[in-house]
């Protein structure tokens, strides 16, 4: 539907390891629905930051290095402004988890504090954003165990055993992708299709949900 998204944002949470092709694919994507997309990474108090993909099955790597700049930090954005909250696939949730600062040993207590852990945790809390995770993006929830445990989902395998342990409700369905209320799953990066199809399916419930109270 054009311009469904009009007025809407999508944050899109990113990191070095991303996968270019997914990343290429949300922007055109919710830009074609009339969503404004943001990209949000850490900066570490830069204006900016170049992260890097460098994942490629061809036998040529180097030529298929992919770069791309951030302008947007998860210190200066609030998951309440947007409408849909997507979590990167690949390592992109495993990079996100780091303990600041950067190096530090630090400790079991701070395993909640990385801003980009407490800022997809917030936007889990509100049921009125639609929640995405495909491939390893569940990792970035593992820390706050409660917002997954009970909830229906689908994985990469890779990551399985820590959504399991976290009380994720791991449901290996056919399709690929699963929908538990606000929040939607799918397996990997190759599901993108269906997965932003349900993602947008589970926008449009949430709407006619909140117009019917």
């Amino acid at each position: 539907m054009e311009n469904e998204l009009a007025g809407k944002k999508v944050a899109v949470l990113v990191e070095t390891e991303y996968i270019h092709d997914e990343i290429t694919f949300y922007e055109k994507y919710f830009t074609s629905l009339g969503a404004q997309v943001d990209f949000i990474t850490y900066l570490f108090g830069k204006p900016e930051r170049t992260i890097i993909c460098d994942i490629t099955d061809t036998e040529n790597p180097a030529e298929h290095i992919h770069t791309m700049k951030v302008y947007k930090d998860f210190d200066e954005s609030n998951p309440n402004d947007y409408s849909i909250v997507l979590v990167g696939a690949n390592y992109v949730a495993c990079r996100l988890r780091e303990i600041m600062p950067m190096g530090s040993l630090s400790n079991v207590d701070k395993l909640r504090t990385p801003p980009a852990v407490r800022f997809f945790a917030s936007a889990m809390m509100n049921p009125n954003i639609v929640k995405g995770a495909l491939c390893h993006g569940l990792w970035l929830l593992t820390p706050v165990p409660e917002l997954l445990k009970g909830r229906r989902v689908i994985c990469h395998t890779v990551v399985l055993a820590d959504i399991y342990n976290a009380g994720g409700v791991y449901v290996p369905d056919p399709s690929h992708v699963v929908v538990d209320e606000d929040l939607v799953t799918a397996r990997s990066a190759q599901d993108l299709e269906i997965y932003a199809e349900n993602i947008m399916k589970t926008y449009r419930n949430l709407i006619e949900k909140k117009e019917t109270i």
